[in-house]
């Protein structure tokens, strides 16, 4: 694609941002209805031998090798758990696959085919009515979802250097409103009983409807932007030059941060239900509402954050930032005991999910030529989704073999770790424009 003009620019940043909204508010439906739709499925295969006992057997052999006490109650947090896991998965090793796919045959192609393997994978939840089939539905989705990365190749590719810190920010905002709406309309609509042999057909219904519409709309709206491997951009004083900057965070520096922090973040995550039910309100008659409303909340103001701050904060900064305030939330989630500990922990996690990923990806964009870019920055997400499908693991075993206070210890301990290389390595490019 030629230089886009600011005119094309906002055209495409537009269509990226409803499509990637109508994409995650989809994503999200099913995060509340883990525990209920698992619960489901349970009650329908009763046999000793089918899919779903077998791996909560396995489960269950995991945890007692910890003297954890059987509970159905978290064997199903738990199975939900290691579903995520499975899905990070898959996104890890599929995520390269597709940065490379858009590269070489461009990133609308590649859009429109994952958008394909989305629609499949949640048009089989649809018609879920036992377990297999929703396992399969998330197992295509795991290979098939691509959009969160393309939308950062696309972003990239219609930014310059100046512009990459906002637009970065644009797509983290994304997430942040998605989380903040998406749940709850899912948990909504799982209350509407329309197939009585998956009572979760309507919302599984209207997220599949969004990404029909989502999948049309690009088709209809999205022009290619892949760029030509010389391209030249309009200085500031009307002249024509390349861009060139200096390198200034390698790669696999980048990578192996993404994955260091994403590894005791996302153990921490999966960790607050544990927390809350177990711990600190196990006599809530709705345990399920205090995860929502604390998600909700967290989406709220990390949602804030990005349209306000981090956009306008230097990349490096950014990830700064992110990585002190987890740090913090660790060594509270250690101690706190009260609502208003648990939300002041959850306001230092909506600072982090504002800002470190966002932060990563748009150093990562600087990192990339014309010609790699998909690939760079599908390689950046592969080693977090490493981190998100490993530390989910991890942290538990962590949380029952040690309990929660040392858990939570550990979990800080390496997040110092990770704040310590992410000081002293990462730095914002220095860019500068090369007349012709």
């Amino acid at each position: 694609m030629d230089p886009v003009t600011p005119q094309q620019r906002k055209k495409i940043l537009r269509v990226l941002f409803i499509s990637l909204l109508l994409d995650l508010i989809s994503f999200t439906f099913i995060l509340p209805l883990f525990p209920s739709l698992l619960t489901f499925y349970r009650s329908l295969e009763t046999h000793p031998s089918s899919a779903l006992n077998r791996i909560l057997h396995y489960l269950n052999a995991y945890k007692q090798a910890f003297a954890v006490p059987i509970n159905a109650k978290y064997d199903i947090v738990l199975l939900g758990g290691a579903l995520g896991s499975l899905f990070s998965l898959l996104q890890a090793i599929a995520s390269p696959v597709i940065g490379r796919a858009s590269d070489k045959y461009g990133r609308r192609t590649a859009l429109l085919w994952s958008m394909c393997g989305n629609i499949a994978s949640v048009a089989l939840w649809t018609i879920a009515v036992d377990f297999r089939t929703f396992l399969l539905s998330r197992v295509v989705g795991g290979l098939s979802e691509g959009n969160v990365q393309l939308a950062t190749a696309i972003a990239t590719d219609v930014s310059t250097e100046e512009q990459r810190g906002s637009t970065m920010a644009l797509v983290g905002a994304c997430f942040s409103i998605a989380f903040t709406f998406g749940p709850a309309l899912g948990a909504a609509l799982s209350n509407i009983t329309t197939f009585a042999a998956n009572p979760f057909a309507t919302a599984a219904g209207f997220s599949l409807l969004l990404i029909v519409v989502e999948t049309v709309y690009l088709y209809a709206r999205l022009p290619e932007t892949r760029p030509r491997e010389s391209k030249k951009i309009e200085v500031k004083n009307g002249q024509t030059g390349h861009v060139s900057f200096k390198h200034t965070n390698r790669p696999w520096v980048l990578n192996a941060i993404h994955f260091l922090f994403l590894l005791p973040f996302s153990g921490m995550e999966f960790s607050l239900p544990f927390l809350i039910t177990s711990i600190l309100f196990p006599d809530h008659p709705s345990p399920s509402k205090l995860n929502g409303r604390l998600l909700g909340f967290v989406g709220l103001v990390a949602s804030i954050l990005q349209g306000s701050i981090v956009r306008r904060l230097p990349p490096a900064i950014v990830v700064n930032i992110g990585v002190v305030s987890c740090t913090v939330a660790f060594f509270l989630l250690a101690q706190v005991q009260s609502n208003a500990g648990l939300y002041g922990a959850g306001a230092l996690l909506a600072v982090t999910s504002a800002t470190v990923v966002t932060g990563l990806n748009s150093l990562g964009s600087f990192e990339a030529k014309a010609g790699n870019r998909g690939e760079v920055l599908g390689a950046l997400r592969s080693w977090g989704q490493l981190g998100r499908a490993l530390g989910p693991i991890i942290f538990c075993t962590l949380f029952w073999w040690a309990g929660r206070e040392k858990a939570y210890m550990i979990g800080g301990t390496t997040m110092l770790v990770v704040t310590a290389i992410v000081l002293t390595n990462l730095k914002s490019p220095a860019i500068s424009m090369k007349k012709l």
